[in-house]
């Protein structure tokens, strides 16, 4: 793993935080082991396609999986839904090279959720009925998910750090 690569996209994380406009939102992880990633798209129409114009996410969990949603969010922009269907966890990791074995799990996090994200957009839009991943554009906050789920998961607690300012 590139560890310049990985320091750079965590110490400006690009497009992090909640997207209120968003025309899809995904959410994968575990609640039991806190990795979580939740992301937003939003669309707009060039050159007759309808391609993502804006990505955003919230991560919590290992620093890697940060790093790479930031990288994803910049790698599907300007992609088509199925264009960005068709990446894979190593593809939206690449910037970072090889992630290491005990790390490979944070690009399938990403992939995820931007695939949950896009069915969910797809069955939102009546496209695809049989789907049965969605998730709404609007509703619990990623914090609210975990907190909820380490409530009846026996005491996941999440604490709010300001942002660091440089």
């Amino acid at each position: 793993m590139d560890e310049t690569a990985l320091q750079s996209a965590l110490s400006n994380p690009q497009n992090l935080g909640e997207m209120p406009d968003a025309d899809a939102v995904g959410t994968v992880g575990s609640p039991d082991c806190g990795d979580m990633v939740r992301m937003w798209l939003k669309y707009k129409e060039k050159d007759g396609r309808r391609v993502i114009d804006k990505a955003s996410f919230q991560s919590f969990g290992c620093q890697t999986a940060i790093a790479v949603a930031s990288l994803a969010t910049e790698l599907i922009r300007g992609k088509t839904r199925e264009e960005a269907l068709q990446m894979n966890a190593e593809e939206l990791s690449a910037p970072l090279g090889p992630l290491p074995p005990m790390k490979i799990h944070c690009g399938q996090m990403v992939e995820g959720a931007l695939k949950a994200a896009l069915e969910a957009e797809q069955t939102a839009s009546g496209t695809s009925p049989n789907l049965t991943t969605s998730a709404p554009a609007s509703g619990p906050t990623l914090a609210d998910a975990l907190q909820a789920a380490g409530k009846s998961a026996g005491g996941i607690k999440i604490i709010l750090e300001p942002p660091v300012q440089q």
